[in-house]
């Protein structure tokens, strides 16, 4: 499996950087696509350069932080093959690998502190996609947005 991508804004520098002690506590593999420091910076730099990524199939997860999380899941659900699912807590963060099969985890820092997004994170890693009839809907989004 390709190292998870990581990437976030001034607002989600500081969980971002709670995160890779995580991983690296955890030995999971990942790469940073920055920012590197709190100065003020444009988001959808930093989502488009991770959902890019994942778009062309250079690597299969990622995730992505940001005050809220909207800016971001605006920015990543434009590319092709990106599923970027705005989780708040650990149900829908597993609810939105097994029935839409997302491939980018985005997390609000003004809502979920790191004790939690360390918890959603391991529950979104370890959980499956489902298939079935959700694998049908994830084909029609596919189909509907194809460019």
């Amino acid at each position: 499996m390709s190292p998870l991508l990581i990437a976030s804004d001034h607002a989600g520098f500081a969980l971002k950087e709670e995160l890779k002690l995580y991983f690296a506590q955890k030995r999971i593999a990942f790469l940073d696509l920055g920012t590197d420091s709190l100065e003020r910076c444009d988001y959808p730099r930093y989502a488009a350069s991770l959902a890019q990524k994942i778009s062309v199939g250079k690597f299969s997860r990622g995730i992505l932080i940001c005050k809220t999380g909207i800016g971001n899941s605006i920015v990543a659900n434009r590319f092709t093959r990106v599923r970027a699912a705005l989780c708040y807590n650990l149900q829908s963060a597993k609810l939105s690998r097994q029935h839409n099969d997302s491939n980018v985890l985005v997390l609000g820092s003004a809502f979920v502190k790191a004790p939690l997004a360390k918890r959603m994170v391991s529950v979104w890693l370890k959980t499956e996609f489902l298939g079935g009839r959700h694998l049908r809907r994830v084909r029609l989004i596919e189909s509907l947005t194809k460019r």
